[in-house]
């Protein structure tokens, strides 16, 4: 028992560091490109001025389960709230790489 016990323990310790940091995709230079013409009016350096408590700094999109690349792709392709969907606007490539982008810069604290 306590052999099996150890082994679910490792794997679900695996799978869980597997899932917390995934890899970005996106070209995060087109990103930051992509993020100054279509999504800095509102969350310029990472804030958010229609709703203050929803930034994009790490622990806001923890909080939102919006802490990774994809979670935050799928947030810019269907919108929610008070933000538009941006899928027919952006193609997914271009998503992908502002998804990319706001990621990073959320790991790195918004940092310019």
């Amino acid at each position: 028992m306590k052999k099996i016990l150890i082994s679910l323990v490792t794997i679900v310790t695996i799978l869980a560091s597997l899932m917390t940091n995934p890899a970005l995709a996106g070209n995060i230079e087109h990103g930051k490109q992509l993020f100054g013409s279509n999504c800095a009016s509102c969350h310029a350096g990472g804030k958010n001025v229609v709703n203050p408590q929803k930034t994009l700094s790490l622990a806001d999109l923890e909080a939102n389960s919006k802490n990774s690349a994809a979670a935050i792709t799928t947030q810019i392709t269907k919108g929610a709230g008070a933000m538009p969907a941006f899928a027919g606007r952006l193609s997914p490539s271009d998503i992908e790489d502002v998804a990319s982008y706001i990621f990073s810069q959320a790991q790195n604290g918004w940092a310019k």
